[in-house]
């Protein structure tokens, strides 16, 4: 799997688990406040969308995952 694909695996998984916390007709309600994660994670997800970088994905290389980029030297 590579970055380019786990990216959006990941921010989905973050907003459905964060609307779970975070609605009150939800059984797994934690607060509303849980619902800030989302509005972090939708921001995110809008500036990578003009920028082409996000954290997640300096994070995963780090962790060793590989890019789908086709790097020229």
């Amino acid at each position: 799997m590579t970055v380019e694909r786990l990216i959006p695996i990941i921010a989905g998984a973050f907003i459905l688990l964060s609307l779970a916390l975070g609605v009150e007709a939800s059984p797994f309600f934690l607060s509303t406040h849980v619902l800030w994660f989302t509005a972090f994670v939708g921001a995110n997800l809008l500036q990578s969308g003009f920028s082409g970088w996000c954290p997640m994905m300096t994070f995963l290389r780090k962790l060793g995952v590989k890019s789908s980029e086709i790097v020229h030297a």
